[in-house]
């Protein structure tokens, strides 16, 4: 899928996005259970890159944890970016928030954020290099030893695990009401338009593009998540 045929995909899924998948939620609350104590470290004021925000869930629960913190998001979909900027309002820290309507390579390269997030995003880019310099974009806008927590849909296709996890992933996904038609199509498109690496490979990745010891801490089912630091 191009890049413009995915942008306008989730142009059409904004307004029901998070609807659609919050009986997955706790996939995704877990996740944060595991990150705010990673996250702990970083200076009371910290300023944090969120990238491929979405609807701003990550960036939301970043805010109410640490109220001092300030947030770029970043999001190449203006329907999301705008979801984003209404919960960031609802909630009522949207003037500790900047809002960048594009793709991180945009951004000012200042190396002035402490730490960024970036959850499943990087697996929608199929070619390796073009995946290198994403990651690298962001470290670029870290300061030296800057946190970088990021997640994917990972797993060693031709495994048997993968063979396990994958039916397992898509009872799961039924489960929480997603339509059979919508689970075929993340089927095809998990064979078509999302590189899902071996772990080894993505945590490579992380490493060639600037960062220091990505460490997984956590996974559930095919997502999995890593901390890095800018080297």
């Amino acid at each position: 899928m191009q890049t413009d045929e995915l942008v306008s995909l989730f142009d059409q899924q904004a307004a029901g996005y998070d609807q659609q998948w919050a009986k997955t939620a706790s996939i995704r609350d877990c996740l944060y259970l595991m990150l705010v104590p990673l996250f702990a470290g970083l200076p009371a004021q910290a300023r944090v890159l969120c990238v491929g925000v979405g609807t701003g869930v990550e960036m939301a629960h970043l805010a109410r944890t640490f109220p001092q913190w300030r947030f770029t998001a970043v999001e190449p979909s203006s329907a999301m970016l705008e979801v984003c900027r209404q919960r960031a309002e609802s909630d009522g820290f949207a003037d500790r928030c900047s809002f960048h309507h594009g793709f991180v390579d945009s951004l000012p390269g200042d190396a002035a954020y402490d730490a960024a997030t970036c959850f499943l995003v990087s697996q929608f880019l199929l070619d390796r290099d073009a995946r290198v310099r994403f990651f690298a974009d962001i470290a670029a806008r870290l300061r030296p030893g800057g946190l970088l927590a990021s997640s994917d849909l990972a797993s060693d296709v031709a495994s048997p695990a993968y063979a396990v996890l994958l039916p397992a992933w898509m009872r799961m996904m039924r489960t929480a009401e997603v339509s059979d038609e919508e689970v075929e199509r993340m089927r095809a498109a998990y064979a078509r338009d999302v590189a899902i690496l071996p772990p080894a490979q993505v945590a490579s990745i992380l490493e060639e593009s600037g960062f220091a010891d990505p460490t997984q801490f956590f996974q559930a089912g095919l997502i999995h998540a890593w901390m890095s630091r800018r080297a």
